[in-house]
């Protein structure tokens, strides 16, 4: 019996993205830039959207109870600056869609919630700045 030598496969993450899905696919892709991405590429149904290095994918495919099913959770610098651009933008009246006020959540994330035309919640957020962990598990 003969041993081959295994090599270690290259498994290096270069990105991850979520499918996010649009019932409305035009009025979703307009919803997006007016947050703050950008839409990078198009095709088969599918739009590229970015900001810096953090991307997801809309979808123009609908299923209702994976879209009211769906968070997504945006950690940014300022959550002051985003609620802000937010408001300033109209995102709520524009698009007929739920934006929270900013609140300190008692797990150490300060954040408001945008939902988007077919039902995706967006939590924005930021660590909260002084927040002491109780009960965290060191890393190893």
């Amino acid at each position: 019996m003969t041993t081959k030598k295994m090599t270690n496969p290259n498994l290096t993450i270069t990105e991850i993205k979520t499918f996010v899905p649009a019932k409305d696919f035009e009025l979703s892709k307009r919803f997006y830039v007016d947050l703050g991405f950008q839409q990078k590429s198009e095709g088969g149904g599918i739009a590229y959207f970015a900001h810096g290095h953090h991307a997801f994918l809309l979808q123009d495919y609908y299923e209702p109870k994976f879209a009211e099913n769906l968070a997504l959770h945006l950690l940014v610098e300022d959550v002051q600056a985003w609620s802000r651009h937010v408001a300033d933008r109209g995102i709520a009246k524009r698009y007929g869609v739920r934006v929270t006020a900013v609140t300190a959540q008692p797990w150490g994330i300060t954040d408001f919630t945008v939902t988007d035309p077919c039902g995706v919640c967006w939590t924005i957020g930021q660590n909260t700045p002084g927040f002491v962990a109780v009960g965290r598990l060191d890393s190893a």
